[in-house]
């Protein structure tokens, strides 16, 4: 079992623009069954968190019926939020509390922090992230929400290239 940021990130280090907009990410090619691609990826997730922003997000952008077969947390204060039929649960406090949750919902699997940048902060300042990995697409944006936003050390264990995306594992460094 594997805590991981696995996410996206513009050159300069934004996993979303300014207009919380995601289209210079979704225009590019990738190959999902491809290295570090999302099929393998997902495959090996038991449980998942994300931040409220994410959820709205996917809302927005992927209404209907709930993407995730994996139990699910999104971390808010606006319980209200969730929409009716979606299997998710929702959590204000600390992610330490959280995250033996998750393991257990996981139920030996992987557990994936979707992000956005602060809510992987919160689990890596915790010292509850294991892996980051990060495809990085071939454009920059200038601002944004920051990949991640607080001071920490990783270590590189693997890169490879899919489509027009470089992609990186990281570890923790000890």
């Amino acid at each position: 079992m594997t805590t991981v940021y696995y996410t996206a990130s513009s050159l300069d280090g934004f996993i979303v623009d300014t207009d919380d907009s995601l289209d210079w990410l979704t225009s590019r090619a990738i190959d999902q069954a491809g290295p570090f691609g999302y099929d393998d990826f997902i495959a090996a997730v038991g449980a998942l968190v994300m931040g409220a922003s994410t959820y709205e997000w996917i809302v927005r952008n992927d209404p209907g019926q709930w993407l995730y077969t994996q139990p699910a947390w999104v971390l808010t204060h606006r319980p209200e939020i969730v929409q009716a039929g979606h299997p998710v649960h929702t959590y204000a406090g600390d992610v330490v509390d959280l995250h033996s949750r998750l393991v257990e919902a996981a139920a030996g699997k992987d557990v994936w922090v979707i992000g956005g940048g602060e809510v992987a902060a919160q689990f890596v300042a915790a010292g509850l992230v294991d892996e980051m990995v990060v495809s990085y697409t071939p454009c920059s944006l200038g601002a944004g929400a920051r990949l991640l936003p607080l001071r920490s050390e990783w270590v590189l264990v693997d890169s490879g290239v899919n489509g027009e995306f470089l992609c990186a594992r990281w570890r923790r460094a000890a």
